[in-house]
């Protein structure tokens, strides 16, 4: 798994992913705001799965 993920998009999405997944502990408590895992966790390690069958890659070299 090759990076495929911008830095200013890594930021995004982790800061994106926090937010949501915050939601299921707080405010509406919904187990939906548990999606919001899938952005933290593509933010963290850097590597989308539909960017790469896409060939989408968003990261500087």
């Amino acid at each position: 798994m090759t990076c495929n993920i911008g830095k200013t998009e890594r930021i995004l999405r982790i800061i994106v992913g926090l937010i949501i997944t915050s939601l299921a502990f707080v405010g509406p408590e919904s187990p939906w705001a548990f999606l919001g895992l899938v952005p933290l966790l593509t933010g963290v390690i850097g590597w989308c799965p539909p960017y790469a069958m896409l060939g989408i890659n968003t990261c500087k070299k």
